[in-house]
């Protein structure tokens, strides 16, 4: 009861005229970002997050939470009418919504996509509500060892979650870690990996790393692809509306089990993209009309536009309660709390709770927002992609170096804007997942902290990880999970000896 009256506190904070206006723009501007191949989520909260320093930290947090439903909407738009993912996680919604578009059903196909999502946020949003206190009551038992043993969950996590190449991850990872370091150390003081440089004194900022790896590093590959548009158009009539919302209803396992899976994939560093294609590959399963996926069946966008949006909006449950990111849009999220001088975690509920349950009424009106702004708009988003790439792109980069200066106002860090963009772009043409070093980078440093002020708290003495059973356990799940590929391995290796022989 306590969380409802809590809830009603935060929807007077974020139903000030000023924040929904700011809702209503984020979710716009999250659309465009959507919609347009190069960009995402996390880069378009990244190139704007500049605009927001001079707005109070609710609002700007509430304007950029709504880019990201917006966007999150968005890759739906591009990946049913022209067969385009906007955003990655929106691959698995070509496999059948584009046919259904092909076959004329492009108004139906994209009504049943974004009641999906909205369906599956709600749900996730649902959930934050009720165990974001929880789990933040529980951190407040947390000390130096137990926070270092969550940094190292979440770490290990990704090396073993991940469906790709560990050493790729692990190598990501240590690069993110060794970026981290660069700076002023905050236990001693001293310069670490400057080489006399002055302008590295400030270390690498993270907005500056995620503009360049995503914003620049995706533009570069999207002009080496030559990217062209051609699809179907759509628009959206009241009809054809009701007459899809009455057919959902009977897809209401699949709606369900995509949404457990979502906010798993969400709360464990999996993400929107592999829950989506994990939830696809549920539903063709267990479908009675399973062996008809990839035709143009209406399940089939169901289960990975709910679980993506599930995912995408979990994420920010360890984000707000622990302060571990789940996703790379909560970590830059998060980078922006610590530029407002917020500090996410368990206190971050007792100190800011107007914050904080301002954010989580936000999540409901962005939702509701968003499925509005899309069901009315989607022929203006859709025209959006007839405008030359050629003149999009140099636009995007224009944003990106303007906010790349405006963090610092330095020009040297547009130039690291522009190696990181390089750097990314090399990412992506060796299949280097960003993820794991963007989370390394903004990660590094506190989790070093965590550590070193472990080691002093046992004099050095690596048992402190194991003195009691909420780091004992934390650690040991952890360490499981990085060893998980090992183990996967090792039994692939016995079962094709056992066949063999």
């Amino acid at each position: 009861m306590e969380e409802i009256n809590l809830l009603f506190q935060g929807f007077a904070v974020a139903m000030s005229p000023f924040n929904l206006l700011l809702m209503l723009v984020g979710v716009t501007l999250g659309v465009i970002i959507g919609v347009l191949p190069g960009l995402g989520g996390a880069n378009g909260i990244a190139i704007l997050l500049p605009l927001t320093f001079t707005m109070p930290p609710t609002s700007a947090i509430i304007m950029l939470s709504c880019i990201y439903w917006g966007a999150l909407f968005g890759g739906a738009i591009t990946s049913i009418l022209f067969n385009i993912p906007g955003e990655p996680w929106s691959v698995a919604t070509t496999f059948d919504g584009y046919p259904m578009a092909r076959n004329g059903k492009a108004g139906a196909a994209l009504t049943t996509a974004f009641t999906s999502s909205f369906v599956g946020a709600f749900f996730a949003i649902v959930m934050i509500t009720f165990l974001a206190p929880l789990v933040a009551k529980f951190a407040l038992q947390f000390g130096p060892p137990e926070f270092f043993a969550v940094y190292f969950l979440t770490f290990c996590s990704f090396v073993g979650m991940n469906k790709g190449s560990p050493f790729k991850v692990i190598s990501a990872m240590m690069l993110g870690f060794a970026l981290a370091t660069v700076g002023m150390d905050t236990v001693t003081g001293q310069l670490r990996l400057t080489f006399g440089n002055h302008e590295l004194m400030r270390g690498f900022d993270f907005l500056i790393a995620v503009i360049g790896l995503f914003g620049i590093g995706e533009i570069l590959l999207s002009m080496e692809e030559g990217l062209s548009f051609s699809g179907a158009t759509a628009k959206i009539r009241s009809q054809i509306v009701w007459e899809t919302w009455k057919q959902l209803p009977k897809y209401w396992a699949t709606s369900l089990r995509s949404c457990l899976i979502g906010c798993w994939m969400g709360i464990t560093p999996g993400g929107a993209t592999p829950a989506s294609f994990m939830s696809y590959g549920v539903a063709k399963r267990v479908s009675k009309r399973g062996e008809n996926f990839g035709n143009g069946e209406m399940e089939g966008i169901i289960a990975p536009e709910t679980a993506a949006h599930a995912a995408g909006t979990a994420a920010l449950l360890p984000m707000l309660s622990l302060g571990i990111p789940g996703s790379p849009t909560a970590a830059v999220l998060l980078g922006g709390l610590l530029i407002w001088g917020l500090q996410p975690g368990p206190l971050l509920f007792v100190e800011k709770p107007d914050f904080v349950w301002g954010l989580i009424a936000s999540m409901y009106l962005g939702n509701l927002a968003g499925l509005f702004v899309v069901l009315t708009c989607v022929p203006l988003f859709a025209s959006i992609l007839r405008i030359p790439f050629s003149i999009i792109a140099p636009i995007i980069i224009v944003i990106c170096a303007v906010g790349a200066y405006t963090v610092h106002n330095a020009t040297f860090d547009v130039w690291l804007m522009m190696g990181f963009g390089v750097l990314g772009y090399i990412f992506k043409k060796l299949d280097y997942p960003m993820a794991p070093m963007v989370l390394a980078l903004v990660l590094g440093d506190r989790a070093e902290d965590s550590f070193r002020q472990s080691m002093l708290m046992s004099q050095g003495s690596l048992e402190i990880f194991f003195s009691n059973y909420l780091v004992g356990s934390i650690t040991a799940l952890a360490l499981g999970l990085l060893l998980w590929p090992l183990v996967g391995k090792l039994t692939k290796k016995r079962a094709v000896q056992a066949g063999t022989s």
